[in-house]
């Protein structure tokens, strides 16, 4: 076997597969990647399904390892340069957007909708259409808000932005902290809900 079968990081390259990887999966095509961007694996895009001309925009030096970055047909992913992204989950109906030097830790969820409708009746007719006697194509329709998260921020181990959330730069997401709702530059927040518990 060669060494580039026992390196942590291989280049991003779309359409490529990964030298020794335990996935026979490749790299989607209609991304577009920078220069010395990394994955550890193909499965991180196991769940992306964006049919977009270009459904996922990495820049330049983004780390992404053990990740999920998860779209839906339409759903567009942008990670601005040295970011790192590790065992998070990125679930896109519409458009989630990360800035430069945005640190994610693990366990935590960014997710652009609920990816279900809310009043009880419709949820039920959800439920229905998801089952394996329903037809997906009837599912009711839920609301999606894109998600962005600015330079600079540090996103701390399990914690959630929530749809329509816009994250300030160089804010800190405190482990465990779920954010419903936007957040200053400089803030510190932690919580459920998030709340300001200092500034930078």
């Amino acid at each position: 076997m060669s060494d580039d079968n026992f390196k942590l990081f291989h280049q991003i390259i779309p359409g490529g597969k990964i030298p020794g990887d335990w996935t026979d999966s490749a790299i989607p095509l209609n991304i577009r990647v920078g220069e010395n961007s990394v994955t550890d694996s193909a499965t991180n895009f196991r769940q992306f399904f964006s049919k977009l001309p270009c459904g996922l925009i990495i820049g330049n030096n983004v780390t992404i390892k053990s990740a999920s970055l998860a779209t839906e047909e339409q759903g567009m992913i942008e990670i601005g340069d040295y970011s790192y992204i590790y065992n998070a989950s990125l679930a896109c109906n519409t458009k989630i957007t990360i800035g430069r030097f945005v640190f994610i830790a693990g366990g935590v969820n960014i997710v652009d909708s609920d990816f279900h409708p809310l009043t009880p009746a419709s949820r039920l007719a959800d439920t229905i259409a998801l089952s394996p006697a329903g037809n997906k194509r009837n599912r009711p329709s839920f609301e999606s808000k894109p998600v962005i998260i600015e330079d600079e921020v540090w996103i701390g181990f399990n914690a959630s932005v929530l749809k329509g959330v816009r994250i300030g730069k160089g804010a800190i997401i405190q482990p465990g902290a779920v954010v419903i709702k936007d957040v200053p530059a400089g803030f510190i927040v932690a919580g459920n809900p998030a709340q300001k518990v200092g500034k930078i």
